[in-house]
């Protein structure tokens, strides 16, 4: 199957072209006839599928061939964080390039002037608003949201938001929408929590699942079994051996971060740090230098295991154990994009074991164990069952 055999507007064509798409991913397969035939969606895809695209071509092509109410929002897309909002806004930008829509991001953490703007954008109206819950509620409380002929509701990383404590925010944003809506929702996993929301807010969907909780199979994934005291040493020797490589280290707390990022500076290594202490313009920054490449290595926290689009990644690094088997398939996930191939590194402390464990059993395999280099010492057993001082845990049933 290809583009062309989804009857999308030319103007479109013109921009899926110069976004270089030519066959259809999985998810857009399977979600773009739904959403063009007017039908509410539930999807399960993860990062790195296409769902951005998935959700947005169908939406653009009905708002250039179909009437819509002039001086209105007609499609809100809502997201967990700021940085997703700015990714979906770009590729907004460019799918819509040969086009008349126009798009606005909405989000915390910007100047009063940046307030300003948004507020002249929602009181005029713009076809497409990308926002995160909380801004978003400051402007609807305003009453100056032109959101009464809205036609397009779009739930993008609903886990992530629900995980966040955004579940009051988006019902009350659905409260200032019309009824007579398509209302979709993308979402990496399906909790119990996702299908109670989904219950309340879609209208008979199609449901679309892509993978659920499936590393990307060009990720090589190897894990070394080691000490705390270890860790930092072993991340040096194997940035030492990817000289010239882009490397992102994930930790578990922006402290844990901090000292991180720290250690490799002192070692005369070009890092950054990104977490949630940054303002949005240092966060910005970073993240410009990193995807240029003047940082080698990006050390961060949770922050960027999702919605991030940053391209040639060659290696993850996980100085801490995910407690999520989720979350570790985000973290490796930010390698091998775009069809190019990555490596996933994991160094598991001693009392981590049980915890990557339990991701292998998601995974449906063991990941390779390396050997810790000689020098430096005596590394611990793989013992994922057994607690420090000798007692077992129970060993999850496959």
């Amino acid at each position: 199957m290809t583009f062309d055999e989804f009857g999308f507007a030319p103007a479109l064509m013109e921009g899926i072209a110069a976004m270089g798409y030519e066959i259809p991913t999985p998810v857009q397969e399977q979600a773009i006839p739904a959403i063009l035939g007017g039908r509410d969606v539930i999807a399960s895809a993860q990062t790195g599928t296409g769902k951005t695209a998935a959700f947005l071509l169908p939406v653009l092509h009905r708002m250039l061939t179909e009437p819509h109410v002039a001086g209105n929002i007609h499609c809100l897309i809502i997201v967990p964080t700021r940085e997703l909002a700015q990714q979906i806004d770009q590729h907004m930008d460019a799918l819509s390039y040969f086009t008349h829509l126009s798009s606005i991001a909405v989000y915390g953490g910007t100047a009063g002037a940046a307030f300003g703007r948004e507020m002249e954008s929602l009181t005029r109206g713009t076809d497409v608003v990308i926002c995160t819950p909380g801004r978003m509620i400051a402007h609807l409380m305003m009453d100056y949201v032109k959101a009464g002929n809205l036609r397009y509701l779009i739930l993008d990383e609903a886990d992530r938001m629900l995980d966040m404590g955004f579940y009051g925010d988006i019902m009350k944003i659905i409260s200032y929408l019309p009824e007579d809506r398509q209302t979709m929702m993308f979402s990496a996993t399906m909790p119990r929590e996702i299908r109670d929301l989904a219950d309340k807010i879609l209208k008979n969907p199609v449901e679309v699942s892509i993978a659920i909780a499936k590393a990307a199979e060009r990720v090589l994934q190897i894990a070394y079994v080691v000490y705390e005291r270890q860790k930092i040493p072993l991340l040096v020797h194997l940035l030492g051996e990817q000289k010239g490589k882009s490397i992102l280290a994930f930790c578990s707390t922006k402290e844990k971060a901090k000292n991180l990022t720290r250690e490799l500076k002192r070692l005369g290594l070009q890092a950054g740090e990104i977490h949630s202490d940054l303002d949005q313009q240092e966060r910005e920054k970073v993240l410009l230098a990193f995807k240029n490449r003047a940082l080698k290595v990006l050390v961060a926290t949770n922050v960027l295991s999702r919605g991030i689009d940053i391209e040639d990644i060659d290696m993850v690094v996980n100085m801490d154990v995910p407690h999520e088997g989720e979350d570790y398939i985000h973290r490796i996930g930010r390698t091998a994009r775009a069809q190019s191939e990555g490596v996933a590194m994991t160094l598991i402390g001693e009392q981590e074991q049980q915890y990557f464990a339990k991701i292998e059993k998601l995974l449906g395999k063991a990941v390779y164990k390396a050997a810790l280099p000689l020098r430096f010492g005596e590394a611990p057993a793989w013992e994922p069952f057994k607690k420090h001082g000798g007692q077992h845990f129970r060993k999850p049933r496959r």
